[in-house]
């Protein structure tokens, strides 16, 4: 599944990276937990979380998931912004809630983490 493709299934605005909307999304997560990203997603992954601090990019960078989609209305601050577009990942913004937004990805196909071994 594409990036464009995740936007279109979650209706979300593109916050920064839209240059990069054609990349290949292989699985998703959903956490608030940085802890949790790190011990259970993989690269190529986009999460969706309702964080919105530089930490998530960090913590997106050490595991290289290819997106990141902010939940529940939440927009990023602009440091966030700009760290992301630094460092070419793509943000997303959905006003849909988290359990929602991973429930429209799974029924289109796009599977988690944990489903494609590790």
């Amino acid at each position: 599944m594409t990036l464009e493709e995740v936007c279109d299934i979650l209706e979300a605005e593109v916050v920064a990276g839209g240059n990069l909307c054609d990349i290949e999304i292989r699985t998703a997560c959903g956490a608030d937990l940085m802890s949790d990203v790190l011990a259970f997603s993989k690269s190529g992954a986009v999460l969706l979380t309702g964080l919105t601090n530089v930490h998530v990019i960090r913590t997106c960078e050490m595991v290289e998931l290819a997106a990141i989609c902010f939940v529940r209305g939440k927009r990023p601050p602009e440091e966030t912004v700009r760290l992301a577009a630094a460092d070419g990942l793509p943000l997303l913004m959905t006003g849909l809630p988290m359990f929602e937004a991973c429930g429209r990805l799974y029924g289109r196909g796009l599977r988690g983490c944990s489903e494609n071994g590790r």
